[in-house]
């Protein structure tokens, strides 16, 4: 969690700092409402959190606590304080709950201009509560109270008194940025253009003349960012470590709706020309939970942390990869194709992938990776109340899996290994696969233990192919090439 060094205000009846402070200027609108206890608060489930506009005393957000968070908050398993690359507890996806009938029974966010998230509007992390309000409710040039009863948080040995509208209040900056600015700076301590990622996707416009950065300095983004319809933008972390984007989210706490997913952590649709460099994203819950999301085209991705849980990593589209780390529970790697993968370690429990592409275009081609078994923690639940994950089967995590979907296969699905070391891969490496498997590409090449010695094939699944420099020399030179696999673009040219 982000130790803010400044910015506080002493509090009155349990709370001992707060972050905007009381009288605090040019704070950024989609600040969050932090506050530091001298010992671990606990959400409280009724009272509310109300915003006014000093000026006129309307009231511009409440959180109502007692609305539950989602169907679902119970799947929250992790916090971003924790290792960033810990065994997760779960391979298994949640069985999927319907929409609910009123999705107001449930607290709701509107995020890159989608409507009916369900999100948590505190969060707790040790001594600290970060309230969340609700995402555009704080504009520029304002002057805001904040009040909150006593019955949001509750503290172990004391009270919480809660705070007045005149007891906290704060001024905005007089405006955004440039429109024209091709830099911005999110920065969790408020130092920066913004405090969220989510708010400096907002403000960038959805096809800019030039490309535009957003740089992000290290801190923890507790948030979902999602965001549609946009180009030519980079996300740059200014520590892969030390920048942590993610949120604990999927498929049972936001379940499926019309339209795009809700589930993911970080999530761009329709989005061509996006660039991801040197940051972690993390998906904090079990289930359909992915970390990252990507559906466009030439789409980049480097030095990138991706955490989830099933489906950790969503592609579709032309994606390259490089020099990057995706780590997940099974199907970590669900794609459409195409991607080009280069220099990655992929971690998994189970399946490393499922895939999906047509004949229109190529799968997932992995040249110089790394495919490192996971091991599921002995003991570990799967969900409140129910006993212990049992012993993962000894198909163990297979390089991929194309089993009957409802009646749906991918007869063209392709996944090519070069030059790639395997750990933990069961002999057959593929499987299961169902279905017409004459156009299936299910290829290695040179495959090597960790240490670099060759991998025993002989039992490998026979739908797969051992390709040899003397018979396909042509097709090994080809599918190293990213141009080749992304249909003539290619990423690297004068890098």
């Amino acid at each position: 969690m982000v130790v803010f060094a400044a910015g506080y205000a002493a509090a009155e009846m349990g709370a001992a700092y707060r972050f905007p402070a009381s009288g605090a200027k040019g704070v950024n609108p989609d600040t969050h409402l932090v506050l530091t206890f001298s010992s671990a608060p606990a959400i409280g489930r009724s009272g509310q959190v109300r915003i006014f506009d000093a000026a006129d005393h309307k009231l511009v957000d409440t959180l109502d606590m007692s609305i539950p968070a989602g169907p679902d908050p119970v799947h929250r398993i992790g916090t971003p304080d924790i290792d960033p690359h810990p065994p997760t507890p779960t391979t298994t996806t949640p069985a999927v709950k319907s929409v609910p009938a009123d999705l107001h029974s449930y607290q709701l966010n509107t995020i890159g201009g989608l409507a009916d998230f369900h999100f948590y509007p505190v969060i707790v992390h040790g001594n600290v509560a970060t309230i969340y309000p609700h995402n555009g409710a704080l504009r520029y040039h304002r002057r805001y109270a904040v009040e909150i009863d006593p019955g949001v948080l509750t503290l172990v040995g004391g009270s919480f008194a809660g705070f007045k509208k005149s007891e906290w209040m704060f001024a905005t900056k007089n405006a955004a940025p440039a429109e024209s600015a091709t830099r911005v700076v999110v920065a969790a301590d408020g130092s920066g253009d913004f405090n969220t990622v989510q708010g400096a996707v907002d403000f960038v416009p959805a096809n800019p003349a030039k490309r535009v950065t957003i740089f992000i300095r290290n801190g923890t983004y507790e948030e979902i960012v999602f965001f549609q319809k946009k180009s030519n933008l980079t996300f740059e972390g200014e520590d892969r470590e030390k920048v942590q984007v993610g949120y604990a989210n999927n498929s049972a706490f936001n379940p499926p709706m019309p339209g795009p997913s809700r589930r993911c952590a970080f999530s761009a649709y329709d989005s061509n020309g996006i660039v991801l460099e040197n940051l972690s994203v993390s998906n904090y819950a079990y289930g359909q939970a992915e970390g990252l999301l990507l559906y466009g085209d030439k789409v980049v991705v480097k030095k990138v942390n991706i955490k989830g849980s099933g489906d950790a990593l969503n592609l579709r589209g032309r994606i390259y990869l490089a020099n990057s780390r995706i780590i997940g529970d099974g199907d970590t790697i669900l794609g459409v194709g195409a991607a080009f993968f280069k220099d990655c370690e992929i971690q998994s429990m189970g399946p490393y992938m499922w895939i999906r592409n047509t004949d229109a275009n190529h799968g997932n081609v992995f040249v110089n990776c790394s495919f490192v078994t996971r091991q599921r923690p002995a003991g570990v639940q799967q969900a409140a109340g129910t006993k212990p994950a049992p012993a993962r089967p000894s198909m163990g995590a297979v390089l991929a899996r194309l089993p009957n979907n409802h009646g749906l296969n991918y007869p063209y699905a392709e996944a090519v290994l070069i030059h790639c070391k395997l750990s933990g891969v069961p002999a057959e490496g593929w499987g299961p696969v169902e279905g017409d498997t004459d156009h299936m590409h299910l290829w290695e090449y040179e495959s090597t233990d960790m240490d670099g010695k060759p991998i025993d094939v002989s039992k490998r699944h026979p739908a797969s192919r051992q390709l040899t420099t003397e018979k396909d020399a042509e097709t090994i030179a080809n599918y190293s090439k990213p141009a080749f696999v992304l249909g003539g673009w290619d990423p690297t040219a004068g890098n």
